[in-house]
């Protein structure tokens, strides 16, 4: 712990951090947005120096103070990533279908933090609506809605079957405040999916991977914290699971491979080796995800991905 620094408290469990990983610069952040993605992080930066990168006693890591990306970094780095060919609209991720396969034709389902609505391809009979305040496209005449999920519960509260949210709650201050709300949404009995990424994972030890930092990712998480996020929203928990790499992420595995600095004790260094190294492993990345595709390795994964059932007994 650095002296006389007071350790803040976990967003999952409100218990004070174990442990201080290291403190990153507002200014390396920013110039990193903007030269790798020509996005401007200090509109949501608000003016603060600098990030504590800390791990609370589930073994999850945060970032302090936790500072979400407002809608207009969003917009312009989703349109950037589209640019560079990082994703596609259109890509079925792993996680897609473990939990499409769970979920009965004719169920509804509620995709929370929706993005571009890709997973309502994966239950075509399924009664699909998605919900995004900030990049869903459509309208409420097509299953997405722009609004918040406190919003919708205020009508919507236990209607449903099966409550998703893929990649979504690394993105926000407060999880335990959106799960204990994904949990009010679905109805007594009804299943629970939430994918994360987690550490130690290829995201982690990639230096200066800025994919996984603020204000995009504010959360890192672990088997442990996942159950403690159920057990708080007073959800059974019905496994965790690794998500196997696809198409959709697989050049984050081979930029992890292919870099001569795999991070250990620190994440981020603003060193002129570190900038070398994260340059080097993007291109060798690049080109070992064009030759060898998505790998077949069953190691960590891209993710976990946690199934629960809201308790039947819930009010």
């Amino acid at each position: 712990m650095p002296p006389q620094e007071r350790a803040p408290a976990c967003p999952v469990t409100g218990r004070p951090a174990v442990r201080h990983v290291q403190w990153v610069t507002a200014r390396l952040l920013t110039d990193l947005w903007r030269i790798e993605f020509k996005t401007d992080a200090r509109p949501s930066f608000r003016g603060i120096d600098r990030f504590g990168l800390w791990e609370s006693p589930t073994g999850l890591y945060f970032f302090d103070p936790p500072l979400e990306g407002d809608r207009a970094f969003y917009v312009r780095f989703y349109s950037r990533m589209n640019d560079k060919k990082f994703f596609s609209h259109e890509t079925t991720r792993p996680e897609f279908l473990v939990a499409a396969r769970r979920i009965e034709a004719g169920a509804r389902v509620l995709d929370v933090g929706c993005g571009f609505a890709s997973f309502r391809s994966c239950v075509p009979r399924a009664r699909y609506t998605g919900l995004d305040p900030h990049f869903a496209e459509g309208s409420a005449s097509d299953g997405v809605c722009n609004e918040t999920l406190a919003q919708y519960l205020v009508e919507h509260a236990g209607s449903y079957d099966a409550v998703c949210a893929f990649q979504v709650l690394e993105h926000v201050k407060a999880p335990a405040t959106l799960f204990a709300q994904i949990a009010q949404a679905v109805k007594p009995g009804g299943l629970i999916f939430v994918g994360v990424p987690h550490v130690p994972s290829a995201l982690t030890r990639i230096p200066n991977f800025l994919l996984n930092a603020p204000p995009h990712h504010l959360t890192w998480w672990t088997r442990s914290a996942l159950t403690e996020l159920a057990n708080g929203a007073k959800a059974v928990v019905d496994g965790i699971e690794h998500v196997p790499w696809g198409s959709h992420d697989s050049l984050i595995y081979w930029i992890e491979q292919c870099t001569p600095v795999k991070c250990t004790g620190e994440h981020f260094r603003g060193a002129w080796s570190w900038h070398a190294a994260a340059a080097f492993g993007l291109l060798g990345g690049r080109l070992a995800h064009r030759l060898l595709g998505t790998p077949a390795t069953r190691d960590e994964g891209a993710g976990l991905l946690l199934t629960a059932r809201r308790a039947k007994d819930a009010n």
